[in-house]
């Protein structure tokens, strides 16, 4: 699985560079040499969306989205845990959901055959983006399930990404 977070992260990072070397590119482009590339702003959505499904599944291995657990802490730990158990569970349904209409939806793409507006790309091919993120995110909803089930854990994050931060801080700042 390190591997897989190393993937993750990298995905993430080189689209966000990406994204903001060709917006950079685009601004001097237009703004330098009044022109620019037909193309910048469909490639830049696209590395948009692989960033955004990608990032969600990171999210939630880090445990960097927003949790409202000050109802689940008031719990005794054991009713917490198994509420947090239901809850990744209906994650996990809509998730599922979600793999299947966009699997649907991408299939629909490929049989029509349609490419992008300005890119010689088929459309299936971007928005394959759809049910492979959210196969990623799946996965990261099994270990936090697995997490649960196991007692590894007693709440619906994998990470904390400020306790991380203030571990590194504290390890880097020791003699």
């Amino acid at each position: 699985m390190k591997m897989l977070d190393r993937i993750e992260e990298l995905i993430v990072v080189v689209m966000l560079a990406l994204m903001t070397l060709l917006t950079f590119l685009q601004v001097v482009m237009r703004y330098g040499f009044n022109s620019g590339f037909t193309w910048a702003v469909e490639l830049t959505t696209i590395f948009f969306a692989v960033m955004i499904f990608v990032g969600v599944s990171y999210g939630v291995r880090t445990g960097a989205h927003i949790g409202v657990d000050a109802l689940i802490k008031r719990f005794p730990p054991g009713v917490g845990r198994a509420i947090s158990i239901v809850v990744v569970l209906l994650c996990l349904l809509y998730a599922g959901l979600v793999i299947y209409g966009s699997w649907i939806y991408v299939s629909k793409m490929k049989l029509v055959g349609v490419e992008l507006d300005d890119l010689p790309i088929p459309i299936w091919v971007v928005r394959s983006i759809l049910p492979l993120g959210y196969a990623l995110l799946t996965l990261r909803f099994l270990q936090v399930l697995w997490a649960l089930i196991t007692g590894r854990s007693d709440r619906l994050h994998l990470g904390n990404e400020a306790e991380d931060a203030l571990r590194l801080k504290s390890e880097s700042s020791a003699p």
